[in-house]
């Protein structure tokens, strides 16, 4: 789900919590080694997303952020904030050489990570745990 979080609205706020959880608390980002991405270069979006980010022609950067549930893929178009929301079960990653794409739905971001390789390796190897931790067993994966 696309959101605009520029101005604080309750609606979307409580939107976002009920799909990926409430942020972790202090301590929490202290034991994980902290939630958040370092800064990430887009290379390629869904239409939407073009359509949002090319209003300027300025480097396209975001980030993503860690919720117990899911993961939050912010940037900037202008002034305003949007937030790409997506739950762990609903997250589909590509590796393709050296980018990484983050699917939900209709919606992709893919991020080039040649430059800043060891950050954003540590930080998808982090993600990727918590997705295992937080989606279910099948009930196929039992026999």
């Amino acid at each position: 789900m696309l959101y605009n979080i520029s101005n604080k609205d309750p609606k979307n706020e409580r939107e976002i919590n009920e799909l990926v959880g409430k942020p972790f608390s202090l301590i929490d980002n202290i034991k994980k080694g902290g939630i958040g991405s370092p800064k990430l270069f887009i290379t390629r979006c869904s239409q939407e997303i073009y359509n949002l980010l090319h209003v300027n022609n300025t480097v396209k950067f975001c980030n993503i952020e860690l919720r117990p549930k899911g993961i939050i893929i912010g940037f900037q178009s202008r002034l305003d904030i949007y937030a790409l929301v997506i739950p762990y079960y609903k997250l589909v990653v590509f590796k393709p050489g050296d980018s990484i794409t983050f699917h939900i739905d209709h919606h992709y971001i893919s991020i080039d990570c040649s430059k800043n390789s060891k950050g954003v390796q540590k930080f998808i190897d982090k993600m990727e745990l918590e997705k295992e931790k937080n989606i279910p067993l099948s009930p196929l994966d039992t026999y």
